[in-house]
This record gives C-alpha cells, structure tokens and sequence, in this order.
C-alpha cells in the first residue's frame, strides 16, 4: 500500500460472510429463491459499501454485486468476490437468472422502504415471479450484533462520552441553542462522527444533536421521540433554536454519535446555577426507572414487560403525565440501536418480543414537565446472557455548571 494510502475494506470478509449465511438461512425458511437488497444501510450491512448498487443473494449461489455508481469505490470498499457493473435494468434479470439453475419463483423485497415504482420496476422484470417482504427478517438478523459490531459501538460510546464532557466546559449562559450545538457538532466531526444518522422508518429526519433548554424542551413537535424542540425553521421543527440558554433551567443535550457507520444515542442534562428541587426528585425517579430496567433486563426478557415495569412505575411516583412526552406520548422507553437509530428491539407497549443476547438499547425514561422543561436520562446498553451492560459512561447526574 502507498503511503498515506488508506485500506478502504470496511467490513471484514468473516463478516460479511456470515450475515449471507443468516440471510440465506432466513430465506430458505419463508422459501424465497432469490433477495433483491438496494436500501442503503442494508446494503452496507450485507455487502461493506454504501455505493449505488443492487445485491443479488439468490439461496444457493453466493452473493452478487451490481453496482451502478461507483464500481470503482465498490471494489475497494467491499470483500464480496463478484462485483459487476449495471448499465441497464436488464443487467439485473440477465445476472439474478444466470445465478439460478433451478428458477426463481419467489423474490425477496424490502417493502418496508421500496418505493411503488421500484416494485413496478421488478415486477416488469421478473413477471412470473412472486414478491414476499424480506425485511422483517433482515430487521431481525442486525438486530443481533456480533463481536465486530459491539466493538465500533463501543468506540462510538467512548467519542461520545467525551463530547458530554466537552459540553460542561464550553455551555454558558447567553449563548443561543444552535450556537452550542454547532460547537458540539463539530467536536465529534473531528473524532470521526459522519454527521449523518441514518432512520429506517418512512419519512423521518432526524438530526444527530438535538439540543434544547427551558420551556423549549417542552415544545411538542413531530419527532418520534419524547422530546421534540423548537427547532431552527418550520421545515425542521425539532431541536435546538434560537432560543438563548438562561441560568436555572434545564439543558438536554441528547446526541447520537457514530463511528465507522455504527451508532450511540446518548443523553444529559445540564444546568448553569442551580437545578430546582422539582427536576432533581424527577430526575432521581427517571435513573430508578433506567436501574429497574437494568437489573430486570437480560435475555430472555419481554420488551413489554420492561415498559411496563417503567410506566407503572412513573403511575405509582404521580408522574404518568408527562411520561415519555407532552402531550402525546410515544408508546416506548427504549429502542435499538446500530447502524440505524429506530432498530429493533422496540420496548414498548404490545411489543411481544423477547430481548436476545448482542442485542444493543437505548433506553431513555424522559418525563415532560409542560411550561418548564425535561428531566431524564439516556444510555445505550448491550443485552447480556444475564444482564445489560453499559456503553455510554458518562456521569448519569444532573450536570452542575458554575459560570
């Protein structure tokens, strides 16, 4: 390799070897012949390139990618062995046949996120064939995360840990909120943060720092999650705004953070003089709620039953209004995280599903109090054999800044 030259491999061999298996694995039992895999994270998960191409897995061949642009960053970027150019939509059907000997009769699609006209598209391509949904079982598949993977997280835990840090020193009143968050921005950018965090769910933005402070973080907004924020216009109306911070009023920074592709969610709250005795009681009831969740959590467990656990005990403390946000609540506490940040597991109401181990949470008990602000915390965990461990480490207290 030349010097300064970087090796562009981002996902080893072994890797990408064995989420094919478990696809295909996957495919054999729904009896799908052949997996048709475009959407861009997925893609990446299964192949090692985020470049623009079709992967063609059919169930007894190996993988396959067809990539319109760039082939050239394709085959620095990925391990797999057949990599070809696309120029035209033919290229697909000529490929996706020749790796068959027995027929294809049914294909796998992401519905979840395939646009109609990319449908219409391969069912003009493959007319005798069947079209089944695949991604509840790719959803499934990287929702479990290998020893590779938790050790990118990990890296993603410790750049973000320091940026909370970082806050403590730079946050001082008179500064607007977007002012702070542009400084916290550009410290994790620095650290290798790819300033974009990817969702999976149709029509949902979200940006990787949502920082609000007083009465705006009481703002009702269309984030999914319990917060919502001003925001800087009505076309982005979450997170943080013009709105100056004061002294006495709570601040959340709640930042997800990255590293080589893969994600932390993390959240604290700040406040420059005193925090009134109000947030510190909620406060102190949000990190029982996340403690409760920990020493109940391993795999095996109900997701259900964990948001269960938290909203009986926010019902028992007086503080079900507000729980989980104001005035609607979304109907989680916690939600998995990866390379997407609305992964599964969801924990949440009439989920059935049981957390498995390699699993990665993030977990956020937040309580909304209306005209004042937010208390509650957020941390990223691993789910264990017989526990939940903790990725993001910094100090779970409120944040005290003198200046």
């Amino acid at each position: 390799m030349e010097v300064g030259a970087v090796d562009m491999i981002s996902t080893p061999l072994s890797e990408i070897e064995s989420r094919i298996a478990a696809l295909k694995q996957a495919m054999s039992s729904q009896k799908i012949d052949l997996a048709i895999i475009v959407q861009k994270t997925d893609l990446f998960y299964f192949s090692g390139t985020g470049q623009d191409a079709h992967l063609l897995v059919h169930v007894d061949s190996g993988p396959c990618l067809l990539v319109r642009k760039s082939i050239e960053r394709a085959l620095e970027d990925s391990p797999i062995a057949d990599i070809r150019g696309a120029k035209s939509l033919t290229d697909i059907k000529d490929t996706a046949e020749s790796l068959s000997t027995s027929g294809i009769l049914t294909i796998g699609l992401e519905l979840d996120v395939l646009p109609v006209n990319n449908f219409r598209m391969y069912e003009r391509l493959f007319p005798q064939a069947t079209f089944v949904d695949i991604s509840p079982a790719i959803r499934k598949i990287r929702s479990v995360k290998s020893d590779y993977e938790l050790d990118l997280i990990r890296g993603a835990a410790r750049i973000n840990d320091s940026m909370f840090a970082y806050a403590k020193e730079i946050v001082r009143p008179g500064m607007a909120e977007i002012e702070l968050a542009g400084l916290l921005e550009a410290f994790l950018r620095m650290r290798e943060h790819q300033g974009l965090v990817r969702v999976r769910s149709f029509n949902n933005e979200v940006f990787y720092g949502h920082i609000m402070s007083g009465s705006n973080l009481a703002v009702p907004s269309c984030s999914v999650g319990p917060t919502g924020g001003q925001g800087p216009n009505a076309s982005m109306p979450q997170g943080a705004g013009s709105r100056v911070i004061g002294r006495n009023e709570p601040i959340q920074i709640d930042f997800v953070a990255t590293y080589k592709a893969y994600i932390v969610d993390q959240a604290r709250t700040y406040f420059v003089g005193e925090a009134p005795e109000e947030f510190l009681k909620i406060h102190k009831l949000a990190l029982d709620i996340q403690q409760a969740i920990v020493e109940n959590g391993k795999a095996g467990v109900s997701c259900e039953n964990l948001y269960d656990m938290a909203v009986e005990m926010a019902t028992q403390a007086g503080h079900i209004v507000g729980f989980m946000g104001y005035p609607q609540a979304v109907p989680f506490v916690g939600h998995g995280i990866g390379l997407e940040l609305d992964e599964l597991p969801i924990l949440g109401r009439k989920v059935d599903s049981l957390l498995e181990e390699g699993m990665v949470i993030a977990l956020e008990p937040k309580f909304i109090l209306p005209g004042k602000g937010l208390a509650g915390i957020e941390n990223s965990f691993v789910v264990g054999k017989d526990n939940l461990e903790k990725l993001t480490r910094f100090d779970d207290q409120i944040q005290i800044v003198n200046a």
